[in-house]
């Protein structure tokens, strides 16, 4: 593990007993319309989720074999307990996206909600994503992007190192570019993404 790697994990470490409560807003806005439309376009029977976090996706999983992994032993713990509450079934694990510990073609479909805009290696995070997934299989992510306008792309420059220090988050990353250099078959960017989020979907 990286030493940035290490900040960030303690960051979340700290911070995951309140992590629902900060995130609240937004998600009764605008996020969990979001993560139910990524979620309704799973496809397969194997299925990793990787940066479950507080386990915010549990209402959305379909009956399906789901891995889910975050490296944050306390948002872990956070996501059992919430597992627990709802009743869905999940295997539970630490795990550092840039390192997984599954075999390669393992998965039929694997999905990430806001995790690229804290990895310290995103293309490294996104390639061992792709090595795990099976040929054909897919990739999809809902993540924090950089606006292409231009007075909103410097106000988000101006921010990230408020919301970097408040919440992990990198707010300003150009991730649909990072994907499209790791060499999938098919990359997309969905019609229900905005300006600021995108819903982005990779084949391999």
């Amino acid at each position: 593990m990286t030493n940035e790697t290490d900040i960030i994990k303690k960051r979340y470490d700290r911070i995951a007993p309140y992590f629902d409560k900060i995130e609240s807003m937004m998600e009764k806005m605008m996020l969990g319309d979001l993560r139910a439309s990524i979620w309704e376009k799973v496809t397969g029977e194997k299925i990793l989720e990787a940066g479950v976090g507080t386990g915010k996706n549990f209402p959305y999983y379909p009956a399906k074999s789901i891995n889910a992994i975050d490296f944050s032993p306390a948002m872990i713990k956070q996501a059992e307990l919430k597992r627990h509450q709802i009743g869905v079934v999940v295997e539970l694990s630490i795990m550092d996206v840039q390192l997984l510990d599954f075999p390669d073609n393992h998965f039929d479909s694997i999905i990430t909600t806001f995790l690229f805009c804290s990895v310290p290696g995103p293309k490294q995070g996104l390639l061992e994503l792709k090595r795990v997934c099976k040929p054909g299989g897919e990739i999809l992510l809902l993540e924090h992007v950089l606006s292409s306008n231009r007075f909103a792309a410097a106000m988000m420059h101006l921010l990230n190192p408020v919301t970097v220090r408040l919440v992990g988050a990198n707010i300003n990353r150009e991730t649909v570019k990072t994907i499209q250099s790791c060499g999938f078959s098919k990359v997309e960017v969905l019609p229900e993404s905005t300006h600021f989020v995108k819903l982005i979907r990779a084949v391999k």
